[in-house]
């Protein structure tokens, strides 16, 4: 037999050397599943934000821009537009309608810009010569479906005595104010005005916001009504009023105005291009977008009541009945903000622009603690607009951002200077009314020379966040 020659024969080493070793064999071994299976829980997690416990969602957040705790909105449900909205949206577009015959609703609130100014100009121009500049900057017409009418206090919609707004003011001098935060409304409703349209909420109802720009002579100017009909019959769509309403109402002046404004009303109402609820934060809120890290630490800013207290007036979470929120709380503020000099009627150095107590609106002109006082506008699509504020002093959003975040800590940097070399804080409102100002609430509450809440690259983030609110996101772009 052919014999193998002598092999060694191998013998576990025993030493505290060769156990080490294989201890670390096997906790090696070990060491990579776990991290296989942190990777696959991670990857799990970033891809399923939803599925997170809450201790993770900030990282998710920061890690992906992913809402770890989307929402279902309840969104305005998407009708073919009423024959009746479809003649509103011929109305709309108009030129014919207006006293130059060059200039209708589009012109100045465009579709192009979510129905608000199409250029950079502080106050549209107008009248029968488009030479007229209007006081104020159009305010958009989008997200108007929910605005309730105008109050001071919180809606009661159970009361039956009607209470005149001069009643309503006086009881509000003597409830206590809240300070607006971010961080959450104030535990007992507050007695402030709110509602209502333009800037000065003077009107209720879609229908009479269309009436004032027709008869405004620094906007359509047109006379009187009558001058309106009289176009409206001669219009090309004059027949599809008798096709609604009969032959009889072209005979008839006073419905066949009220049938045009109310075509008008419906047209805002129906198309969806007024409510479009598809922006980047919107699909976000759903689940559906991610934010960038600039977008993601914009949000944080913009809610955080000791940085920008934006959320305190710009409501950014949904309501609890799931409705999408419009970024504002339709209040009113008196913000400060400077004088427009190169605003025509500005020329005159008596002239003041007071908002709720004048000079368009005349029925509180009385109740002088409101003197200074405007609608706090959305903030959705704001980053489109190229003119801000109710006087259209500035235009960018960088502007707007400079003056919250300086006016109380540095206002030689917001107002100018007299001829005595002192700083002319509010000088857009009569002396005897600043009191009116806010000085409660972030960021107006700092003293003057501290510092200010914000960096520019934070203001840089918010501004990103602003971008998120522009109506039509693609998800996936």
């Amino acid at each position: 037999m052919n014999q193998q020659p002598n092999m060694p024969i191998a013998v576990p080493d025993a030493s505290p050397k060769g156990r080490s070793r294989k201890g670390l064999r096997i906790f090696g071994g070990a060491g990579a599943l776990l991290l296989l299976g942190l990777a696959g829980a991670s990857g799990y997690l970033l891809a399923y934000p939803e599925k997170a416990p809450v201790a993770l969602h900030r990282l998710i957040e920061d890690v992906s821009g992913a809402n770890p705790h989307p929402v279902t909105l309840m969104l305005p449900v998407e009708r073919p537009m009423s024959a009746f909205a479809k003649l509103g949206a011929k109305i709309f577009h108009d030129r014919s309608l207006s006293g130059s015959g060059q200039q209708s609703c589009a012109t100045c609130h465009s579709p192009e810009h979510s129905f608000g100014p199409p250029d950079g100009r502080d106050t549209e121009l107008g009248g029968v010569d488009l030479r007229q500049q209007g006081l104020r900057p159009p305010p958009s017409l989008t997200y108007l479906y929910r605005q309730t009418g105008f109050t001071i206090g919180p809606v009661t919609a159970e009361a039956d005595d009607v209470i005149s707004f001069d009643q309503l003011a006086q009881q509000a001098q003597t409830a206590p104010r809240a300070t607006k935060s971010a961080a959450g409304a104030p535990a007992t409703p507050q007695m402030v005005p709110s509602g209502g349209l333009f800037w000065d909420g003077r009107v209720d109802m879609l229908m009479d916001q269309a009436k004032g720009p027709m008869l405004n002579p620094a906007e359509m100017a047109n006379k009187d009504e009558a001058e309106i009909v009289a176009k409206l019959r001669r219009a090309p769509y004059a027949k599809e009023f008798t096709a609604l309403f009969g032959p009889r109402l072209l005979d008839n002046p006073d419905m066949l105005f009220i049938e045009a404004m109310s075509a008008l009303s419906a047209y805002q109402m129906e198309a969806k291009a007024f409510h479009r609820f598809d922006s980047k934060y919107d699909y976000w809120l759903q689940g559906q977008a991610r934010l960038t890290h600039a977008e993601m630490r914009g949000l944080r800013l913009f809610n955080d009541p000791a940085k920008g207290n934006c959320a305190a007036c710009h409501l950014s979470q949904p309501g609890k009945d799931g409705l999408p929120p419009m970024f504002t709380d339709t209040e009113y503020e008196a913000l400060g903000v400077p004088r427009n000099r190169r605003l025509a009627v500005n020329r005159d150095p008596t002239h003041y622009d007071m908002g709720l107590c004048g000079p368009l609106r005349t029925d509180l002109a009385k109740q002088t603690q409101y003197c200074g006082m405007f609608l706090t506008p959305t903030l959705r699509n704001s980053a489109r607009r190229n003119v801000y504020f109710h006087n259209g002093v500035y235009h960018s959003l960088k502007q707007v951002l400079d003056f919250y975040n300086l006016r109380a800590v540095a206002p030689e940097r917001v107002y100018p200077k007299t001829a005595s070399g002192k700083v002319d804080i509010y000088d857009d409102l009569p002396a005897r009314y600043h009191a009116n100002i806010d000085v409660a609430d972030t960021p107006f509450d700092r003293k003057r020379g501290g510092t200010p809440p914000l960096n520019d690259a934070e203001m840089q983030d918010i501004i990103a966040f602003l971008h998120t609110l522009d109506d039509g996101y693609r998800p996936g772009s």
